[in-house]
This record gives structure tokens, sequence and C-alpha cells, in this order.
């Protein structure tokens, strides 16, 4: 794909990764960005520093009538990162661990849901891409995280899903997958000495210029990546159908 002069749309832009790669596909020569935030006061930092390359759209991934309205109103959108996330620190054994479950499935797998649903029709017509913030935990589950990693196990299952329907109508599908990263949700968890998110960021940028589908984007990443790359190779991304 080529950057230069496209719109994006990033869900969660106000901080950490979503802010991060504002900066990188600006970078790349992306003309526009849309701040799809809960709260449209959290962005005025942004506008500060973009002015009128960005603009601020108020949305919440959880309610579909509200992501519905935001794909009304960015019909010119080429790229859709789906960032907006939240992380829980629950074992399977918490007791707080159903509450976690449901509201890290709520935000961070039905929001995906929403976000791809309600943006089809834009992808499709404007040939653009979807990327999904997915993480290593995807694919290795953590005790103390296990509720996050069980729905982002189930984002990367819809978001295989994704590739196969909409790489069918020239929409690319991309799914990053980085290790623990120095955000505010990542400092929460205690990676205080962990990369900082524009290592993501410049891996979404290149990622969506490669339309590469997997990216491990950090040395812990990395090594996940290495050790399941025949994996995503020959059954991720294989010939294979039921």
């Amino acid at each position: 794909m080529e950057l230069q002069g496209k719109t994006a749309l990033i869900t969660g832009a106000n901080r950490g990764i979503g802010e991060a790669t504002v900066k990188a596909l600006f970078d790349k020569g992306v003309s526009k960005v849309y701040l799809a935030v809960r709260d449209t006061e959290s962005t005025t930092h942004l506008h500060a520093k973009y002015a009128e390359k960005v603009e601020t759209l108020q949305v919440d991934v959880t309610d579909k009538a509200s992501v519905q309205k935001l794909a009304q109103k960015a019909t010119d959108t080429h790229i859709v990162v789906n960032n907006a996330g939240v992380m829980k620190h629950e074992s399977p054994l918490s007791e707080n661990a159903e509450d976690a479950l449901r509201s890290e499935f709520e935000v961070n797998v039905f929001g995906l849901l929403h976000v791809a649903q309600a943006f089809e029709s834009t992808l499709v017509a404007n040939k653009g891409a979807i990327v999904q913030l997915n993480s290593i935990a995807s694919v290795k589950t953590f005790g103390d995280i296990s509720t996050y990693c069980a729905s982002k196990a189930a984002t990367y299952s819809l978001t295989q899903g994704l590739r196969e329907k909409l790489s069918e109508k020239g929409v690319a599908v991309i799914s990053i997958h980085p290790g623990p990263i120095g955000t505010d949700m990542g400092k929460n968890a205690g990676f205080d000495d962990a990369p900082g998110p524009e290592v993501v960021a410049n891996a979404i940028a290149e990622a969506l210029e490669s339309e590469d589908f997997h990216t491990f984007p950090d040395d812990v990443a990395k090594q996940i990546g290495d050790a399941y790359a025949s994996f995503a190779d020959n059954i991720i991304l294989g010939d294979m159908s039921l």
C-alpha cells in the first residue's frame, strides 16, 4: 500500500500506541488522521501539534450504534487501525476473573467486530486496510493476565477470519503482535523497562506498506514470532480449507 495522501482512522488515538501511530503514519505521508476516542477532550495535544491534519471523532467501540455513526462520518478512510483495548490483571482463579473477561471481551473482541462491520463498505470502496492490535498474548497465555490473553486469542481468530473474507474484496488485513510495551497500560502491568510505543507504531506503518499479515514488532515479540513462523506460514497463511 502506498501511504502518501491516504486518510487513516485510529481508535484509542489519544495516547500510547495510538498516539505514536498518528506520528508514524504522518511520517509516511498520510495526509489526515481521524482520532477516534471516547473522550473528545483527550486529544487537544494532538490538535495543537498537527492542527487541521487531525480530526477528533467520538466513539465507544463497545456500542455498535456509536461505531456505525463513526463510520458514517469517516467515509474517506483508507486505513483503520483498531487500537482501542483494555487489559485486566486476572488469572482464571481470581475472584474477579469473570467480570474481567466480560469487560475485555466487550472492548477487545466485540469492539473489533463492530469496527470491522461498520467500516467494511468504506474499506472495500477505497481499497483500504484494517490493522488489528493483537498481542503475543494472542498465541501464548500468561497466567496473571489470562483473561486478557483469552480476549486477544479471540481477536486473533477474528482477524484471521477478516483476512479470509476481506482480502477477496481487495482489503488488506494486518495483525500486529507486540510483546510488553511501555505504555500506560503496559506500565500498569509492570512493564517499566519495555520498549516505547513508537516501536509498534513504526511496525504498523511498515506492515501497511508491505501488507504482511503478521508483524511481531519488538525483541520479545520477535522471539515468539520466529518460533511461530512455521505454523503461521503453513497453517494460518497456507491454503487449508475445511
